[in-house]
């Protein structure tokens, strides 16, 4: 059914106009000053958007969904957690494909997208982690990348022991990345630190949620970011920090840019909201704000919204890893190192932003598309097919409320996780509309969309 969006003031990375978009099939087919009912076809849904924002479909660059982690698994499905993410304004989401050290990169991959393509509601695509390289892992990159549209990998430069590459394997990825043009993506901390300050604060009686930051501080973030850099600028590989928590981390980056290493930097939202002093709440509460790398001093928070507002980091995220209070995060009652890492936002990442971010002034409309859609599609490869409106982009469309207010709740939520992390905050604006590809996916809140209509994006590799 062709579809009619009047009255909107459309908001892209870098325009702000009043306009109606017409599609047909999947994709816009005509954007004008006015459509006239006489020039759209019999049928056509029409939505007035009169009072509301008309933004390109978000994009979350770095959600986990399907997590085998710490001896349990993430609650959602890519049922739950795509509509969650619709119903919130996002209608793509890159996933982490995080297979053992012992699985096969393909098997891994066959894993993750079996499990998505049924059922996922929003479009998706994978960031294919490397966790071995040995010669059978070094082929079946190269096939992932060649025919089943894998453009981007996942390191980790933290989990010692678990998903941690070495130096002499991470410096041949990222040689092979540059020659098949794959960004990679990395989570950078210092692995060897971060268990050696572990162990002290165990054996020393320190066991609780609240000494989880002190045991990997910014310093070993900042260490990892400048270590990926150094071996990015020896190979010529293109790199992008995932959940940069600190303005330290920040600064190594951006000093490797102005070297010329093409690095890019993602912020992810519980960082831009959320401080240390909820993971050391008490009676064990603490748990539900346990993530890595941890919350920070809320100064931090200025420092990361500063280099949004002045472009030094690219985009905003979540880290979606949703393990329920009871029953998962409570296997690290006596020791925080057991405590599956992970703070669910999947939903909530464009009213947090909108709220703390462009209603506080912080940032303006432009930033917050760029950051949340635009930039995320032209680093990985997907643009303008997504993050634009644009003639011939994808029929990816929310119409947004900025006029709503509430707060943050788990009663909204439609993730399968058991608590909301931001229950109880501010909330000023709401996705009113959400289409994916020319059908509407959610309205105030709520799931309307087709079970499973979601589709994957094989992607090309750009970064040569």
């Amino acid at each position: 059914m062709p579809l009619l969006v009047r009255n909107g003031r459309i908001i892209t990375a870098t325009d702000d106009y009043r306009a109606d978009i017409y599609a047909e099939g999947e994709t816009i087919s005509r954007i004008a000053p006015s459509i006239a009912d006489a020039d759209i076809a019999p049928g056509t849904e029409v939505i007035d958007a009169a009072g509301k924002y008309v933004f390109p479909g978000f994009i979350d660059p770095h959600v986990h969904i399907h997590l085998p982690f710490m001896g349990t698994n993430a609650k959602d499905d890519h049922a739950s957690a795509t509509k969650a993410a619709l119903a919130g304004g996002t209608t793509t989401v890159i996933e982490m494909v995080c297979p053992s050290p012992t699985q096969e990169p393909m098997d891994a991959f066959n894993e993750w997208h079996n499990l998505a393509e049924p059922i996922a509601c929003s479009d998706f695509t994978f960031h294919q982690a490397v966790v071995r390289f040995d010669d059978l892992a070094k082929s079946q990159l190269r096939e992932l990348v060649a025919n089943h549209g894998v453009a981007s990998f996942k390191i980790f430069l933290a989990y010692m022991g678990a998903f941690d590459i070495s130096d002499d394997n991470l410096f041949a990825l990222l040689s092979m990345a540059k020659e098949l043009g794959v960004i990679t993506t990395a989570h950078c901390e210092n692995a060897v630190a971060i268990d050696a300050m572990q162990k002290t604060l165990i054996d020393a009686g320190k066991t609780g949620p609240g000494f989880h930051e002190p045991s990997r501080p910014r310093q070993v973030e900042a260490e990892g970011v400048h270590h990926l850099c150094t071996f990015a600028e020896l190979t010529g590989a293109h790199v992008y920090t995932v959940h940069t928590s600190c303005a330290a981390a920040v600064q190594r980056a951006v000093e490797a840019r102005l070297r010329g290493v093409n690095v890019w930097i993602e912020a992810v939202a519980p960082h831009l909201v959320l401080d240390k002093t909820y993971a050391e709440r008490s009676d064990f509460e603490g748990a539900r704000y346990v993530m890595s790398p941890p919350l920070r001093d809320k100064c931090e928070q200025g420092a990361l919204w500063n280099a949004l507002h002045g472009g030094d980091v690219s985009t905003i995220g979540t880290d979606h890893a949703p393990f329920d209070f009871k029953g998962q995060k409570d296997m690290g009652k006596d020791a925080f190192t057991l405590i599956p890492n992970g703070i669910p936002s999947i939903q909530e990442r464009i009213d947090l932003v909108h709220t703390f971010g462009v209603c506080e002034g912080r940032i303006d409309l432009k930033t917050m598309v760029s950051a949340c859609s635009t930039r995320t599609a032209q680093i990985f490869g997907m643009y303008p097919k997504k993050g634009a409106i644009a003639v011939g982009s994808d029929a990816d469309l929310v119409i947004y409320d900025p006029k709503f207010s509430g707060t943050f709740s788990h009663a909204d939520s439609l993730s399968q996780v058991d608590y909301c992390g931001f229950e109880g905050m501010t909330r000023k604006g709401r996705a009113d509309t959400v289409t994916l590809r020319g059908e509407i996916a959610a309205k105030q809140g709520k799931f309307v969309g087709t079970e499973g209509r979601g589709a994957y994006i094989k992607r090309a590799p750009t970064h040569f």
